[in-house]
């Protein structure tokens, strides 16, 4: 029987099901799917019945369903087609980013809370078609499996996060990361843009940051090598290059975290502006790679002037709540060395360059709060010997983090995470050993990234709530192009999204890598360049 462009095709024999159950290959896995007998053909022109408040998303399905068929299709506000609907109810059990997908005798049907499980539903709804769907135009009909999902993230917070200042990439390979995460369900797109190596965010105030701080002379070519590339490097966003990718990630529903680096990873601001830093000898943006000597002189009131206009530009350019800066790896050997530092750490009552950190910390912390912004940073700004390599012991410091700030974990004992949640602070786990995807997968295979659970074993339930999420970070230094950079993040970005969304006990490797066969090949359309594993 045809009906407003839908065939409906059934069978009586129960064993379809389970045909079906092995076919609908969604990443990451939803929370629950139960399955019918029967297949939903869909063809060109069908209408998407939606309200106005669903519109980005409207036109999103009908830019995909477009791409399929070579045929557009209506956007109406009322009638049959796929509908696509918000249903308040539906925010107490599923939550904003939850959604339910049912294609049935009646057609497709997508609700949700609020548009972003909408948004989530669509990606969802857009995988159980054929793998070049969209990529191939002309396509006579489709065959969509009778199913009914019921779906919700396990984590507020999904992030990836792209280093471009030791290696820029520039805003297409970013719109690129973003359209995957996206289709992962991932919402969090951290950005290094500042470090040792590059200045990668034009600050108008202070124009040699870019001028001067976005290049560098040559490239390390390896880890404790001396050898070079032979070339310069550089690169850097214009502020309405930023705001073209802010506002491309949130029809995406992606929020952008910007990492402005403090005070540690700061040679490329202080070879623009040597006045900030501690040695007075900072000349050049380094080309090598590791904990550098200098850091920004936090002591002197023309430095911390000087982070703030940064901070404002920042906050102007970028809603998102959260403001990363960093704090980790930071050089105290030229504090230690200055006499103007240690003049304000007597004045000031603090005891070692650990407690001036977290004094500091919380200046930034302060200022970002009275703009309504939040600050987060790498689990150093919390003061503890992640390196082992102080003689402090932990009673000797005096100064306290903010309690508001968010602790990205990144390094050391995991109990250390225990103590940060216990004591009220919001965590956002990256563990290094489980998600830096500059290692290699002979150290990090994706087994291992499949396996990561955000939540430390043996983590009282009544402290999950405190652990926002997980971040997996694609540091650059040794991946000098867009194909090396691709390599070492897919397939492990794929097994990282379904570790954020996924419930830990619906997890299934050997489903996901059956999975993950069917989503490498739209990767290989896409030519995004994917590793063996």
């Amino acid at each position: 029987m045809k009906k407003n462009l839908l065939y409906l095709l059934t069978s009586s024999l129960i064993g379809w099901a389970c045909i079906f159950n092995a076919k609908a290959q969604i990443i990451p896995q939803p929370l629950q799917m139960v399955f019918g007998g029967g297949e939903l053909i869909i063809e060109p022109g069908l209408n998407i019945v939606s309200s106005k408040e669903l519109q980005t998303e409207a036109e999103g399905l009908a830019d995909f369903l477009e791409k399929g068929f070579g045929k557009k299709n209506s956007i109406i506000f009322d009638g049959k087609g796929i509908i696509l609907s918000i249903d308040k109810v539906l925010l107490e059990s599923l939550g904003e980013e939850g959604y339910k997908l049912k294609v049935d005798d009646q057609g497709v049907s997508i609700a949700a809370g609020a548009s972003v499980g909408i948004f989530y539903g669509i990606q969802s709804f857009k995988q159980l078609f054929p793998v070049d769907f969209g990529f191939k135009s002309g396509h006579q009909k489709v065959a969509i499996k009778m199913l009914e999902i019921t779906d919700k993230p396990r984590f507020g917070w999904r992030a990836f996060m792209l280093d471009e200042s030791r290696h820029f990439m520039g805003k297409e390979q970013v719109k690129k990361l973003l359209d995957q995460m996206a289709m992962l369900k991932m919402n969090v797109f951290h950005w290094h843009l500042t470090d040792d190596q590059g200045w990668r965010i034009e600050i108008k105030k202070y124009p040699n940051l870019t001028a001067i701080g976005s290049k560098r002379k040559d490239t390390q070519v390896e880890r404790g090598s001396d050898k070079r590339f032979g070339e310069p490097h550089e690169g850097f966003y214009r502020q309405e290059e930023i705001k073209e990718i802010i506002a491309y990630a949130k029809d995406r529903h992606i929020t952008i975290v910007p990492e402005i680096e403090m005070p540690g990873h700061a040679m490329a601001a202080i070879a623009a502006y040597p006045w900030l830093g501690s040695l007075g000898t900072t000349k050049e943006v380094p080309e090598t790679f590791g904990k550098m000597p200098d850091s920004f002189n936090i002591a002197d009131p023309k430095v911390i002037a000087f982070l703030q206009d940064v901070l404002d530009e920042v906050i102007d350019l970028f809603p998102g709540e959260a403001i990363h800066i960093g704090g980790d790896e930071v050089n105290y050997e030229p504090w230690l060395k200055s006499d103007s530092v240690k003049e304000f750490m007597l004045n000031e009552g603090l005891k070692s360059p650990v407690d001036l950190q977290i004094f500091f910390t919380n200046q930034i912390s302060n200022y970002l709060e009275g703009k309504g912004k939040r600050m987060m940073g790498w689990n150093e700004i919390m003061g503890d010997d992640i390196h082992e390599e102080r003689e402090e012991s932990p009673q000797d410091i005096g100064q306290k983090l903010g309690s508001t700030s968010i602790v990205h974990f990144w390094k050391g004992d995991l109990s250390l995470i225990q103590k940060a949640v216990k004591e009220g602070y919001q965590v956002v786990n990256s563990n290094h050993w489980d998600t830096y995807l500059d290692y290699t997968y002979e150290r990090l295979p994706l087994s291992k990234s499949y396996a990561f659970n955000p939540i430390p074993e043996g983590l009282e339930q009544k402290y999950h709530k405190n652990i926002l999420g997980s971040g997996t970070q694609m540091w650059t230094e040794y991946t000098p192009n867009i194909q090396s950079m691709e390599k070492q993040v897919f397939p492990r970005l794929i097994a990282y999204a379904e570790v954020g969304w996924t419930e830990f006990e619906n997890k299934n490797f050997e489903r996901f890598k059956e999975n993950l066969l069917i989503y490498q090949k739209r990767l290989d359309f896409l030519n995004i360049a994917s590793a063996d594993y």
